[in-house]
Protein backbone atom coordinates (compact mmCIF):
# COMPACT_ATOMS: atom_id res chain seq x y z
CA UNK A 1 0.00 0.00 0.00
CA UNK A 2 1.37 3.41 -0.94
CA UNK A 3 0.96 6.68 0.93
CA UNK A 4 -1.28 7.94 -1.86
CA UNK A 5 -3.89 5.35 -0.86
CA UNK A 6 -4.69 7.50 2.19
CA UNK A 7 -6.99 10.33 1.20
CA UNK A 8 -6.57 13.34 3.46
CA UNK A 9 -8.43 15.79 1.27
CA UNK A 10 -9.79 18.51 3.53
CA UNK A 11 -6.82 18.76 5.88
CA UNK A 12 -4.75 21.04 3.77
CA UNK A 13 -5.42 24.05 1.54
CA UNK A 14 -6.44 26.21 4.49
CA UNK A 15 -9.02 23.81 5.92
CA UNK A 16 -9.24 23.57 9.71
CA UNK A 17 -10.53 19.99 9.62
CA UNK A 18 -8.11 17.41 10.96
CA UNK A 19 -8.88 13.96 9.63
CA UNK A 20 -8.17 10.45 10.82
CA UNK A 21 -8.29 7.60 8.30
CA UNK A 22 -7.94 3.82 8.42
CA UNK A 23 -6.66 2.37 5.16
CA UNK A 24 -8.98 -0.05 3.36
CA UNK A 25 -6.18 -2.63 3.29
CA UNK A 26 -6.29 -2.93 7.08
CA UNK A 27 -9.93 -3.99 7.03
CA UNK A 28 -9.29 -6.33 4.10
CA UNK A 29 -6.38 -8.02 5.87
CA UNK A 30 -8.13 -8.24 9.25
CA UNK A 31 -11.85 -8.99 8.77
CA UNK A 32 -14.01 -7.87 11.67
CA UNK A 33 -11.51 -5.28 12.89
CA UNK A 34 -13.04 -2.26 14.66
CA UNK A 35 -11.37 0.78 16.20
CA UNK A 36 -13.22 2.94 18.69
CA UNK A 37 -11.88 6.48 19.01
CA UNK A 38 -12.62 8.68 22.02
CA UNK A 39 -11.80 12.35 21.41
CA UNK A 40 -11.56 14.81 24.30
CA UNK A 41 -10.85 18.53 24.28
CA UNK A 42 -10.41 20.98 27.13
CA UNK A 43 -9.16 18.36 29.60
CA UNK A 44 -7.01 19.06 32.64
CA UNK A 45 -4.46 16.32 33.20
CA UNK A 46 -2.33 15.80 36.30
CA UNK A 47 -1.48 13.34 39.03
CA UNK A 48 -4.09 10.65 39.52
CA UNK A 49 -6.27 10.90 42.61
CA UNK A 50 -6.42 8.05 45.11
CA UNK A 51 -9.78 6.93 43.73
CA UNK A 52 -8.43 6.35 40.23
CA UNK A 53 -5.31 4.58 41.47
CA UNK A 54 -7.53 2.31 43.59
CA UNK A 55 -9.53 1.44 40.48
CA UNK A 56 -6.28 0.51 38.71
CA UNK A 57 -5.22 -1.71 41.61
CA UNK A 58 -8.63 -3.43 41.60
CA UNK A 59 -8.23 -4.13 37.87
CA UNK A 60 -4.87 -5.74 38.60
CA UNK A 61 -6.45 -8.00 41.23
CA UNK A 62 -9.10 -9.03 38.69
CA UNK A 63 -6.43 -9.95 36.12
CA UNK A 64 -4.63 -12.14 38.68
CA UNK A 65 -7.91 -13.87 39.51
CA UNK A 66 -8.80 -14.54 35.86
CA UNK A 67 -5.46 -15.52 34.31
CA UNK A 68 -2.28 -17.46 34.82
CA UNK A 69 0.92 -16.52 33.05
CA UNK A 70 1.28 -20.03 31.60
CA UNK A 71 -2.12 -19.96 29.90
CA UNK A 72 -2.82 -16.30 29.13
CA UNK A 73 -1.78 -16.84 25.49
CA UNK A 74 -4.79 -19.16 25.15
CA UNK A 75 -7.29 -16.41 25.84
CA UNK A 76 -9.20 -15.66 22.60
CA UNK A 77 -8.65 -11.90 22.96
CA UNK A 78 -4.91 -12.43 23.03
CA UNK A 79 -4.84 -15.21 20.44
CA UNK A 80 -6.38 -12.93 17.79
CA UNK A 81 -3.76 -10.22 18.34
CA UNK A 82 -0.84 -12.63 18.35
CA UNK A 83 -2.07 -14.02 15.03
CA UNK A 84 -2.41 -10.51 13.62
CA UNK A 85 1.15 -9.67 14.66
CA UNK A 86 2.46 -12.82 12.98
CA UNK A 87 0.67 -11.87 9.76
CA UNK A 88 2.83 -8.76 9.29
CA UNK A 89 6.06 -10.39 10.45
CA UNK A 90 6.16 -9.47 14.16
CA UNK A 91 6.95 -12.41 16.43
CA UNK A 92 4.48 -12.06 19.34
CA UNK A 93 6.89 -13.64 21.83
CA UNK A 94 9.28 -10.74 21.12
CA UNK A 95 6.79 -7.98 20.31
CA UNK A 96 3.82 -8.46 22.60
CA UNK A 97 0.49 -6.69 22.04
CA UNK A 98 0.21 -3.92 24.62
CA UNK A 99 -2.51 -5.47 26.77
CA UNK A 100 -0.72 -8.83 26.89
CA UNK A 101 2.53 -7.15 27.99
CA UNK A 102 0.71 -5.23 30.70
CA UNK A 103 -1.24 -8.27 31.91
CA UNK A 104 1.96 -10.31 32.12
CA UNK A 105 3.53 -7.59 34.24
CA UNK A 106 0.55 -7.78 36.59
CA UNK A 107 0.79 -11.58 36.71
CA UNK A 108 4.39 -11.15 37.87
CA UNK A 109 2.89 -9.35 40.89
CA UNK A 110 4.11 -5.98 39.68
CA UNK A 111 1.92 -2.91 39.97
CA UNK A 112 1.30 -0.78 36.91
CA UNK A 113 2.83 2.57 37.91
CA UNK A 114 0.57 5.58 38.09
CA UNK A 115 1.80 8.12 35.48
CA UNK A 116 -0.99 10.69 35.24
CA UNK A 117 -4.76 10.68 34.96
CA UNK A 118 -5.05 10.16 31.21
CA UNK A 119 -2.41 7.43 31.04
CA UNK A 120 -3.92 5.67 34.04
CA UNK A 121 -7.40 5.74 32.49
CA UNK A 122 -6.08 4.01 29.37
CA UNK A 123 -4.26 1.36 31.41
CA UNK A 124 -7.26 0.81 33.67
CA UNK A 125 -9.65 0.20 30.80
CA UNK A 126 -7.16 -1.98 28.94
CA UNK A 127 -6.74 -4.24 31.98
CA UNK A 128 -10.46 -4.36 32.69
CA UNK A 129 -11.29 -5.59 29.20
CA UNK A 130 -8.00 -7.18 28.02
CA UNK A 131 -8.09 -5.02 24.94
CA UNK A 132 -5.51 -2.59 23.48
CA UNK A 133 -6.18 1.01 24.53
CA UNK A 134 -3.73 3.72 23.48
CA UNK A 135 -3.91 7.44 24.20
CA UNK A 136 -2.31 10.21 22.14
CA UNK A 137 -2.06 13.92 22.85
CA UNK A 138 -3.45 15.82 19.87
CA UNK A 139 -2.81 19.39 21.08
CA UNK A 140 -0.07 19.88 18.51
CA UNK A 141 -1.03 17.39 15.80
CA UNK A 142 -0.82 19.22 12.47
CA UNK A 143 -1.19 16.47 9.85
CA UNK A 144 -3.74 13.77 9.27
CA UNK A 145 -3.68 10.62 11.38
CA UNK A 146 -3.76 7.21 9.76
CA UNK A 147 -3.70 3.54 10.61
CA UNK A 148 -2.04 1.81 7.68
CA UNK A 149 0.72 -0.46 6.47
CA UNK A 150 4.15 1.16 6.57
CA UNK A 151 6.11 1.95 3.43
CA UNK A 152 9.33 1.59 5.42
CA UNK A 153 10.62 5.14 5.05
CA UNK A 154 8.57 6.71 7.86
CA UNK A 155 10.35 7.96 11.01
CA UNK A 156 9.79 6.76 14.57
CA UNK A 157 11.35 8.03 17.79
CA UNK A 158 10.49 5.52 20.53
CA UNK A 159 9.34 6.59 23.96
CA UNK A 160 12.40 7.10 26.17
CA UNK A 161 14.87 7.33 23.27
CA UNK A 162 16.37 9.94 20.95
CA UNK A 163 17.27 7.43 18.27
CA UNK A 164 15.23 7.58 15.07
CA UNK A 165 14.22 4.32 13.42
CA UNK A 166 11.94 3.25 10.60
CA UNK A 167 9.22 0.60 10.59
CA UNK A 168 9.41 -2.46 8.38
CA UNK A 169 7.49 -2.35 5.10
CA UNK A 170 4.04 -3.84 5.60
CA UNK A 171 4.08 -3.37 9.36
CA UNK A 172 0.84 -1.85 10.68
CA UNK A 173 1.53 1.64 12.03
CA UNK A 174 -0.40 4.57 13.44
CA UNK A 175 1.04 7.76 12.01
CA UNK A 176 0.76 11.52 11.70
CA UNK A 177 1.84 12.05 8.11
CA UNK A 178 5.22 10.29 7.95
CA UNK A 179 5.81 10.45 11.72
CA UNK A 180 5.04 7.09 13.31
CA UNK A 181 3.09 7.41 16.55
CA UNK A 182 2.80 3.67 17.27
CA UNK A 183 4.76 0.79 15.78
CA UNK A 184 3.35 -2.69 15.23
CA UNK A 185 -0.24 -1.50 15.61
CA UNK A 186 -0.43 -1.52 19.41
CA UNK A 187 3.13 -2.28 20.47
CA UNK A 188 5.21 0.82 21.22
CA UNK A 189 4.40 4.53 21.26
CA UNK A 190 6.56 7.44 20.12
CA UNK A 191 7.63 10.47 22.13
CA UNK A 192 5.69 12.77 19.83
CA UNK A 193 2.18 12.37 21.26
CA UNK A 194 2.81 11.20 24.82
CA UNK A 195 0.16 12.16 27.37
CA UNK A 196 1.76 14.63 29.77
CA UNK A 197 0.50 16.96 32.48
CA UNK A 198 0.10 19.83 30.02
CA UNK A 199 -2.03 17.79 27.59
CA UNK A 200 -5.39 19.47 26.93
CA UNK A 201 -6.63 17.38 23.98
CA UNK A 202 -6.43 13.63 23.63
CA UNK A 203 -7.65 10.76 21.50
CA UNK A 204 -7.90 7.19 22.79
CA UNK A 205 -7.80 4.23 20.39
CA UNK A 206 -9.75 1.13 21.40
CA UNK A 207 -8.72 -1.73 19.13
CA UNK A 208 -10.86 -4.82 18.65
CA UNK A 209 -10.40 -7.99 16.67
CA UNK A 210 -12.90 -10.87 16.90
CA UNK A 211 -14.20 -12.17 19.27
CA UNK A 212 -14.61 -8.63 20.66
CA UNK A 213 -17.84 -7.17 19.28
CA UNK A 214 -18.61 -3.70 18.02
CA UNK A 215 -21.13 -3.40 20.87
CA UNK A 216 -18.41 -3.98 23.45
CA UNK A 217 -16.20 -1.38 21.76
CA UNK A 218 -19.08 1.09 22.02
CA UNK A 219 -19.43 0.36 25.74
CA UNK A 220 -15.69 0.72 26.33
CA UNK A 221 -15.66 4.08 24.54
CA UNK A 222 -18.48 5.30 26.77
CA UNK A 223 -16.55 4.08 29.81
CA UNK A 224 -13.46 6.04 28.77
CA UNK A 225 -15.55 9.15 28.10
CA UNK A 226 -17.12 8.95 31.54
CA UNK A 227 -13.74 8.50 33.25
CA UNK A 228 -12.14 11.39 31.34
CA UNK A 229 -14.98 13.79 32.10
CA UNK A 230 -15.08 12.65 35.73
CA UNK A 231 -11.38 13.08 36.44
CA UNK A 232 -10.21 15.59 33.80
CA UNK A 233 -13.29 17.59 32.83
CA UNK A 234 -13.50 18.81 29.26
CA UNK A 235 -15.91 17.43 26.71
CA UNK A 236 -15.75 14.13 24.86
CA UNK A 237 -17.25 12.35 21.89
CA UNK A 238 -16.49 9.03 20.28
CA UNK A 239 -16.58 7.36 16.89
CA UNK A 240 -16.58 3.72 15.88
CA UNK A 241 -14.29 3.24 12.88
CA UNK A 242 -15.21 0.38 10.58
CA UNK A 243 -14.83 -0.42 6.91
CA UNK A 244 -17.95 1.69 6.31
CA UNK A 245 -16.81 4.52 8.57
CA UNK A 246 -13.06 4.72 7.99
CA UNK A 247 -12.66 8.50 7.97
CA UNK A 248 -13.44 10.81 10.90
CA UNK A 249 -12.58 14.25 12.25
CA UNK A 250 -10.52 14.68 15.40
CA UNK A 251 -10.45 18.46 15.62
CA UNK A 252 -12.81 20.19 18.03
CA UNK A 253 -16.28 20.41 16.52
CA UNK A 254 -18.13 23.46 17.80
Amino acid sequence: MQKSDIDFEGIYMGSTELLYVIANDVFAQFPGYVRGVVIAHGVKNGDSPYELISMLRSAEVSVREQFKEETIVEDPRIVSWREAYRSFGAKPAKFRPSMEAMARRVLHNQEIPSINILVDIGNLVSLRHIIPVGGHAIDFVKEGLSLRAANGDEKFTPFGSDEIESPLPGEIIFAEGDKVLTRRWTWRQANHTLLVETTTAVEFNVDALPPVSIGEVEEICREISELVERFCGGHTRHEIMTEKNARIRIDEIK
